[in-house]
């Protein structure tokens, strides 16, 4: 098995490899997984795909994590593995700390991960559990903060973010006020703010879905 061959599968379901890593015992791994490849949104295109899905048309709650569950469940069975998932707990998968493992996120200057194809905009819908040892390429030498001038440190109007904190209570009044529609309906500005995130291509409508599940 190799990388380019589940790429290829992935891109029927607009997902791509957001990294992966040859876990150790104490990495929280299942028992058995000598490679672990997280999946993310594969973008341009990622929300159209999704929302023209049975999940988003029966009404049922949850339709992104009930997808993800259809789709990456069948997958990992195709390929020997088992399918892991950032939702769905207790317990809860170490899913910051696997994105870290990788070599392709980091800790960005306001504390949320940042991706080096995705920026601020990372999201990972779930993970393989390979019972194989895949070749993975070389990661990036360095974080795509080291070189920005990190226009997300200023963006938030009400400072809830930084490296170390997360004012939760602050975001959330704001998003009360109509000064926050705009966080609402188009994606959190910091997370906006991030050049890698300006290139990705996500949708705002999916930027908005994830925000009313964080601010109903």
């Amino acid at each position: 098995m190799t990388l380019e061959e589940i790429e290829a599968r992935l891109a029927a379901h607009h997902m791509a490899i957001f990294g992966g890593f040859h876990p150790r015992p104490e990495d929280g791994a299942p028992n058995g997984c000598q490679t672990l490849v997280l999946l993310g949104p594969r973008e341009p295109g990622f929300w159209d795909h999704v929302n023209a899905q049975a999940e988003f048309d029966d009404g049922a709650p949850d339709p992104l994590d009930r997808w993800s569950r259809r789709v990456i469940g069948r997958l990992a069975c195709d390929l020997g593995g088992k399918a892991l998932f950032p939702f769905g707990g207790p317990p809860h998968r170490p899913f910051i700390a696997w994105a870290i493992a990788t070599g392709r996120a980091w800790s960005s200057p306001v504390g949320l991960l940042v991706h080096d194809q995705a920026g601020l905009m990372v999201s990972y819908r779930g993970a393989l559990a390979l019972p194989e040892r895949v070749a993975l390429p070389p990661t990036p030498q360095q974080a795509p903060c080291t070189p920005c001038p990190r226009p997300c440190v200023t963006a938030c109007p009400v400072g809830a973010l930084d490296a170390t904190t997360y004012d939760v209570a602050a975001c959330h009044a704001f998003l009360d006020t109509q000064d926050g529609r705009d966080c609402l309906d188009q994606g959190c500005r910091a997370r906006r703010a991030c050049p890698v995130s300006e290139t990705y291509g996500r949708r705002p409508a999916q930027s908005a879905f994830h925000m009313r599940s964080f601010h109903p």
